[in-house]
Parts: C-alpha cells; sequence; structure tokens
C-alpha cells in the first residue's frame, strides 16, 4: 500500500489492521492509528508505549492490530523501533515498515531523547505523535502539548490561574531542528492531507516524523460526533497548520484565507469554558505571531 502515494479513501485498502479496540467513543487517536494502518499495510511492526491507545487494544485475549505489534517502555518508543528495524534489517526483511504511535506525552516528554536518539541515528522507522493535548489515559493530567489555558487535573482553572500557563510545545520545530529526513503535521480533520504524510513518511530511507492532532472528546469536553469536526477547526482557526519539513526546509500545506473563530472553536471545548476576554487575547497573539513567523521563514 504504501509504495504509491495516498492520497484520498479511494486508495485505501477495505482490509483491517487497526480493528476492535475499546477506546471511547469519538477517539481521535484511534481514528489517526487506523487510517494510519490502512496506508503502511499487512508488513508493519508496531510499538506502542503506554498510552490510551496501548490500555485499549492490547486485553488478553484480544489484540486490536492484525500485525505484529507490542507495548514498549514508556520513554523508550524510538529506541524500541530502532531494535525493531535493526533485527529486521540482519534477518534480511524485505518490503516493511516499523512504525510507533506515542501521545503528547510519551513524545514531548517522557519519550524524547529516545526520539532524538532515533534521529540522530538515521534508523529507518515511522514515529507518529498522536496528540491529544493531555496524559488523558492516566487521568487528563497536563503535558508539555497542553495548551495554554486548558483546565486538567493538574492545571485546574481557577480564580488565580486559567489552566495551564504555558503554550505548546514547538515539538515539530524540536524534530525539525536534527535536521530529520521527513517531518510533519496533520489533523485527522483533514484525513488526505494525512494519509498522503503517511505515505510519504513509509517511502522515506531514514527516520520519519508525523504529528497528527487528534481530539479527545472525554478529555477536551466535546460531543462524541464532533472528533473530526474539532480538527477540523483547530486548523481553520490557526491554532493548528499543517506543514511539512523536507530537504531542510519548512513548507506550509494549508493556508486559511481568514481564520475562522478562534472564541467558537474555543468555548465548544469544556476545558476552556472559563477562558476571559483576556485569556483569548493571549491565546490570539501567540497564534499571531506563530503565523507572522510561519510567513516570514517558510515556504507559504
Amino acid at each position: 500500500m504504501a509504495d504509491k502515494l495516498v492520497t484520498n479513501a479511494r486508495d485505501l485498502t477495505n482490509s483491517e489492521y487497526f480493528y476492535g479496540h475499546r477506546a471511547c467513543a469519538g477517539c481521535g487517536g484511534s481514528l489517526a492509528l487506523r487510517l494510519a494502518m490502512k496506508v503502511l499495510g499487512p508488513r508493519t511492526f508496531v510499538a506502542i508505549p503506554a498510552n490510551c491507545m496501548s490500555a485499549v487494544s492490547f486485553l488478553h485475549p484480544q489484540i486490536s492490530f492484525s500485525t505484529n505489534s507490542m507495548i514498549s517502555p514508556f520513554a523508550a518508543t524510538g529506541a524500541v523501533l530502532s531494535g525493531i528495524e535493526a533485527g529486521a534489517r540482519a534477518l534480511g526483511m524485505k518490503d516493511y515498515h516499523v512504525v510507533g504511535f506515542a501521545g503528547d506525552g510519551g513524545t514531548a516528554d517522557i519519550g524524547i531523547q529516545a526520539l532524538s536518539g532515533a534521529i540522530d541515528r538515521g534508523d529507518r522507522i515511522i514515529y507518529v505523535c498522536y496528540d491529544n493535548e493531555a496524559y488523558m489515559n492516566t487521568g487528563i493530567q497536563k503535558s508539555g502539548l497542553t495548551p495554554y489555558g486548558s483546565s486538567t487535573t493538574t492545571s485546574p482553572a481557577g480564580r488565580n490561574l486559567p489552566g495551564a500557563t504555558r503554550m505548546k510545545k514547538n515539538m515539530f520545530e524540536i524534530v525539525a531542528a536534527h535536521d530529520i529526513a521527513y517531518a510533519a503535521t496533520a489533523s485527522i480533520g483533514y484525513p488526505e492531507d494525512y494519509l498522503r504524510k503517511i505515505s510519504k513518511a513509509a517511502q522515506c530511507a531514514s527516520t520519519s516524523y508525523i504529528h497528527v492532532l487528534a481530539p479527545c472528546s472525554t478529555g477536551w469536553g466535546f460531543p462524541i460526533e464532533k472528533t473530526v469536526e474539532m480538527g477540523k477547526e483547530a486548523v481553520d482557526c490557526g491554532l493548528w497548520y499543517l506543514a511539512e519539513f523536507e530537504n531542510g526546509e519548512f513548507r506550509l500545506n494549508r493556508k486559511p484565507r481568514e481564520f475562522s473563530s478562534l472564541e467558537d472553536y474555543l468555548k465548544k471545548q469544556a476545558r476552556f469554558r472559563h477562558l476571559t476576554d483576556k485569556d483569548m487575547d493571549v491565546i490570539k497573539g501567540n497564534r499571531d505571531r506563530k503565523w507572522k513567523k510561519i510567513q516570514d521563514q517558510w515556504t507559504v
């Protein structure tokens, strides 16, 4: 499947390689995994650290992957992927993929050292960060990719604090700073873009990294049928962007002619309903500074 560039649903197989999980209804992470596995196909080795997807996919006696798969130590996804790839190469295997699906905390916080090492070695692996913007599996705690103003169990909103007080780490740019062969951002709200980037990563001869926004109805607080819509709105209002890093250059894949309402997007989520006009201005100001940098320094 990954030998050709996948750009829409017509290019996908009817076979399921990730099916029967027990995630929450409306889970954006499970959709990100299902689509990626349809692109990568049956000759794929999967490693997943402690996160929602390992919790709902490896329940004895049922495993939701029809391909070889395992749970890795929380901090070691990048290292485990490197080991799998080295073993497959030593056995003389051909036509296979090695992919890891780690959450935002398991990537930007706990797993960043092993990921950095894998990129530095240039191992032929695919690392997918499915970003639901908190440690959802263990009770909705703040991570390094939790956005400013989010109310979580470890950054509760109150009279003195707006929830999380820091902006998301620029994880995509941190990865790009390694001069990685291929990195991209995506959102399940724009699945065609995501499919194309997964298939490009699969054709990469070195380490590749995909950072996909995967809204969580449970942790974000929106109706379960709105998951894909929320992923789309995050891009349309400018709080998430679709981009690639390749051959040493950043390239923006989608530039809204004008942003949709940031306030409407945030107020649809329970985690942001406490925000004041002042808080909204802080978020909007950070968004505008980010987009000015993109327009000034990236290929648009």
